[in-house]
């Protein structure tokens, strides 16, 4: 009987593989398109989008154990920042205490995703912890992009291959495990002065996020009062942010940037104009597929194992 389950669990352990990167060169990418990975990926993001339609934060939804076991982690990672304060240095951004920081998580990755875990699917840990390591941006450029982002989503995404998060957690998914995960990416990007990952300026939609702003916008399909033209109003913002991850995206660049909104968040500034909610969304999705997902210097860095793999999908 022992020698039975040895066998099964180290079947299941080989069918799982560290994630590595395959996309090496710009003709490569029609390969991420083509395969299961991206279908996954893509599926997973639109999955959220429609489950949190017209849904506000405060709404009732199921908390599972596994969300509060991540929500655990997560604030493992959030301790760790306040055990690590940046360092003197004479450059203003890119602190190199995040390396120390980031060098903690890439020893403990596999144990606090092994946390998460139920001891039967245990096995996954070491394949699902690199999208966890890949999601809290780079330690070498001290920057933090929506690559890191979507490593993160991939991260989340796994646990449902396995199914360890399931149709009953959507809401807890965005709601509970995302907005925490963005909590501790603003702290590590105001703590660590983060450089944004290949930021266009003030021609990109943020900094360094995008998700929040498509489920975000998902929300508000339907509102009876709020339309897209009063997210630049800061009475709005401030009354509001807590029921909407759109408006916190908003609030945070409102605290982190001086000016004119129309100067420097001209891409949100002009989505203020869009007539509807609903065509603010579709047009996010697009937008994030085209200057995300389909974009070689975003991509070459995602990185493929079993659950979200490189082969092209079986028609």
């Amino acid at each position: 009987m022992a020698e039975a389950e040895q066998q099964a669990d180290e079947a299941a352990r080989s069918s799982f593989m560290i994630p590595r990167k395959e996309i090496s060169m710009v003709p490569d990418m029609g390969k991420w398109k083509r395969s299961q990975a991206f279908c996954d990926y893509v599926g997973f993001i639109l999955t959220l989008n429609d489950s949190v339609r017209g849904r506000k934060l405060s709404c009732p939804y199921q908390v599972s154990e596994t969300v509060e076991k991540l929500l655990d982690l997560l604030g493992t990672l959030d301790r760790w920042i306040n055990e690590t304060p940046p360092v003197d240095q004479p450059s203003r951004f890119g602190n190199k205490a995040f390396r120390t920081w980031f060098s903690r998580l890439e020893q403990e990755a596999e144990a606090l995703v092994s946390a998460v875990l139920p001891v039967d699917q245990s096995a996954a840990a070491a394949e699902i912890s690199v999208y966890l390591k890949e999601s809290v941006g780079n330690p070498t450029r001290i920057d933090y992009g929506t690559g890191h982002e979507a490593a993160f989503a991939a991260f989340l995404c796994c646990l449902c291959k396995v199914g360890v998060l399931g149709v009953a957690d959507q809401l807890a998914i965005v709601f509970k495990v995302f907005n925490r995960y963005l909590q501790v990416m603003r702290k590590l990007q105001k703590t660590y002065r983060m450089e944004p990952a290949g930021s266009q300026g003030v021609w990109g939609l943020d900094d360094f996020q995008f998700l929040p702003f498509i489920w975000g916008s998902s929300q508000f399909i339907g509102h009876s009062t709020l339309e897209p033209r009063h997210f630049i109003d800061e009475k709005v913002v401030n009354e509001f942010h807590q029921d909407f991850m759109f408006l916190d995206c908003i609030k945070f660049i409102n605290e982190m940037k001086t000016g004119p909104f129309a100067e420097h968040s001209n891409q949100l500034w002009n989505i203020s104009a869009v007539p509807s909610w609903s065509k603010v969304n579709q047009g996010l999705i697009k937008m994030y597929k085209a200057e995300c997902l389909e974009k070689f210097p975003v991509i070459q860095h995602f990185k493929f194992g079993s659950l979200l793999s490189i082969q092209p999908v079986t028609p």
